[in-house]
């Protein structure tokens, strides 16, 4: 449906800046508007094992041990181990060299292991290096890549690189499903932001992801809106769907709860699944687990209750 757009430079470039311009006013006025939203106990319980069922569980630290990375993988799996009802999270989020070690503790328990890939979070190396990542992370047994793109290389307006390295990379993924992380905090401008969506959907992410973590502002609600109409406006044209990723700064229950009214809101209730939105995170896992053992103990567990990794 694409081809003739990503034929040549000149095309895409006409087509990117030819999608209409972000209100910024608009948008950040309409974000904040969703996240006063209050909802009921009933509807938060449900939000609040949906949450967990979204949770890439993540570590992604020059300290990170395999113990460590064994410990977060069985955490994914039985996040509150006295309570046999809670859900277990999406997947576990890790460095390629752990995901042999992650994969080994999961099992075939479900929970998908996701690795970072070329040259996260920077994206600065030669391509050979980022295609040997990626297919080093699925040997591996890795179900998901996440992906950087070339900030540089976007900024410069070299979409058809930007286009080309996420088809490639997602032909290295094979079978594994390819999220798409921009890193909204380097983009400048939520126009920008719009733009990288839409590229990224074309070449054929199966996510779009606002942040690394490792770069502030990384997620905000006014990014997220924008990723979220893409992929809505994205299914009205093609049929198909893309799910959509807010990963850094989302800590709390509170926060995951306006994330979910927003999607409900601008895309409809066939995006709340984990299928199609994830929370990447590490935090805020504990949190939604504190706030479910209130409201099915009417108590707070303190925070010490719950493993910190």
């Amino acid at each position: 449906m694409y081809d003739d757009i990503v034929r040549s430079d000149s095309s895409l470039r006409r087509f990117l800046h030819g999608l209409p311009g972000v209100d910024q006013v608009g948008c950040e006025a309409r974000a904040a508007g969703l996240a006063t939203r209050s909802i009921k106990t009933t509807a938060k319980a449900f939000a609040i094992d949906l949450a967990i069922r979204m949770v890439d569980l993540t570590t992604l630290e020059g300290q990170d041990t395999h113990g460590k990375v064994r410990a977060l993988a069985s955490k994914a799996m039985r996040p509150d181990p006295a309570d046999p009802s809670c859900p277990a999270t999406a997947a576990v989020c890790v460095y390629p060299d752990m995901v042999a070690t992650a994969r080994q503790t999961l099992g075939d328990s479900g929970v998908h292991v996701a690795a970072v890939a070329t040259a996260f979070p920077s994206g600065r190396a030669a391509m050979d290096i980022k295609l040997a990542d990626t297919r080093d992370a699925v040997e591996a047994g890795a179900d998901e890549i996440d992906m950087v793109i070339d900030r540089g290389a976007f900024l410069s307006g070299r979409y058809l690189d930007v286009y080309e390295e996420i088809a490639q990379v997602k032909e290295a993924c094979g079978d594994a499903h390819l999220k798409v992380i921009f890193e909204t905090g380097e983009l400048q401008t939520y126009d920008n932001v719009r733009r990288a969506s839409w590229l990224a959907m074309m070449a054929g992410g199966h996510f779009i992801k606002t942040s690394t973590g490792k770069v502030q502002p990384a997620a905000t609600l006014p990014v997220t809106l924008i990723m979220l109409e893409a992929v809505r406006d994205f299914r009205e044209q093609t049929g198909q769907m893309v799910g959509v990723k807010p990963a850094g700064g989302i800590k709390t229950t509170k926060d995951a709860i306006k994330y979910l009214v927003m999607v409900n809101e601008i895309c409809g209730e066939d995006w709340l699944d984990p299928d199609w939105f994830r929370f990447g995170a590490s935090t805020l896992l504990n949190d939604l687990l504190m706030q479910r053992t209130k409201m099915t103990t009417g108590r707070y567990s303190g925070p010490d209750y719950f493993t910190l990794d």
